[in-house]
């Protein structure tokens, strides 16, 4: 039988004293925010509260001091995400930088790149969004049609970005494209970092139904890059920017995203719920220990330079099954109208994450994307 090996996860003791720092600003800085302001989670965008964080050396923990990081363990870095998480805070301005953009800087950026930009990240003054998903391509990234033309002093670039989050709020895009054939489908394909503020590139905001405008596309018309744009090399996209997933897919928000419900279905079960109701929650409760254990794992891995491609993709598909099933368990357990003595908290909050979790299982790869890679490296396809 195929099996996939998780690394035992990370422990430090200064971890936890970190945590306890982390809960005590919290306890400050978010005081005043509502459970229905926290349950966006790490959709939450406050350039202030960025800018604190980074004033407090937690966005770009585990960087270079060199590159304005602190130089401090994955697991520091790990406790500072998942305390956020879990108490709704603002963190959306900087998270993708933090995760993903920041991280491929590091590794596959010019000395020039890396500090020009590394360190506004880490000071919490310079967001990025992801310029993957196209139109009609669904998650299928190899399917990327956007081209950058090679021409003289640089690349133009055309196409188009779809369900670009926080797009007209980002400083930089890292653009995944296609800059060679196109039956070469992942062989020929490269990344840029792309200004947003440059000529030819329009940025037309996407609404939610809940009315909420995160989402954007992104057009690019005889966009002119520079040279110094090019993140890597020409024609390595396709590894690059699977390397970036695995960042993407393995975090706590891959698990978090529908706690402020969780925290509220408590709440509002009081200290004596019925069998039925301790049952419910004690599995997801079991099942959300047993995702933490495996993230983290996969954030160790990460750090000792490991590809855990595979293991991230196990923690995304679960991951977003828990948070999906979370408001489907609450609603039975205690339907809105049930919701007697309540403040309107609870049932804002269902309302909120009932209609956001659809979205939960394609942002980051469709179900069936991932699995399809699970059953490749099992050996299963």
């Amino acid at each position: 039988m195929p099996t996939v090996t998780f690394a035992p996860p990370p422990s430090n003791a200064a971890a936890e004293h970190l945590r306890a720092e982390v809960r005590a600003f919290l306890a400050v800085e978010i005081a005043t925010r509502s459970p229905e302001r926290r349950a966006e989670s790490w959709n939450g965008f406050d350039r202030d509260f960025s800018r604190k964080m980074g004033e407090r050396g937690w966005i770009g923990m585990t960087w270079p001091k060199a590159y304005g990081g602190r130089e401090r363990s994955a697991l520091e870095r790990y406790v500072v995400q998942e305390e956020m998480l879990a108490a709704g805070a603002p963190v959306s301005g900087h998270w993708i930088a933090d995760r993903q953009s920041g991280p491929s800087l590091l590794r596959y950026g010019t000395e020039d790149q890396r500090r020009d930009i590394l360190p506004r990240i880490a000071a919490g003054e310079c967001f990025f969004c992801i310029g993957m998903s196209e139109p009609d391509s669904g998650s299928d990234l190899a399917a990327v049609r956007t081209r950058a033309t090679k021409v003289q002093g640089g690349w133009v670039v055309n196409g188009s970005k779809l369900w670009t989050t926080n797009a007209h709020l980002s400083h930089y895009m890292i653009l995944f494209c296609r800059t060679g054939a196109a039956e070469e489908r992942q062989g020929g394909t490269s990344q840029f970092v792309v200004d947003l503020t440059l000529p030819g590139i329009t940025i037309r905001p996407i609404a939610a139904m809940t009315g909420e405008r995160h989402f954007n596309e992104v057009v690019f018309q005889d966009a002119f890059l520079p040279e110094g744009a090019l993140l890597g090399e020409v024609g390595r996209g396709w590894e690059q920017v699977m390397g970036e997933l695995a960042y993407e897919r393995s975090g706590p928000e891959r698990f978090l995203s529908s706690f402020a419900l969780l925290v509220e279905l408590v709440r509002i079960l009081g200290p004596d719920p019925s069998e039925r109701a301790a049952i419910a929650v004690g599995r997801l409760v079991a099942r959300i220990a047993t995702l933490r254990r495996l993230s983290r794992s996969v954030a160790g891995m990460l750090a000792s330079g490991s590809d855990p491609s595979l293991q991230a993709a196990m923690v995304k598909d679960l991951g977003a099954m828990v948070e999906q099933e979370i408001p489907e368990i609450a609603r039975l357990l205690v339907p809105p109208e049930a919701a007697t003595g309540d403040n309107g908290s609870y049932t804002a909050v269902l309302a909120y994450l009932t209609l956001h979790a659809p979205s939960f299982s394609l942002r980051g790869g469709t179900r069936e994307i991932l699995r399809g890679i699970i059953a490749r490296g099992l050996g299963l396809r």
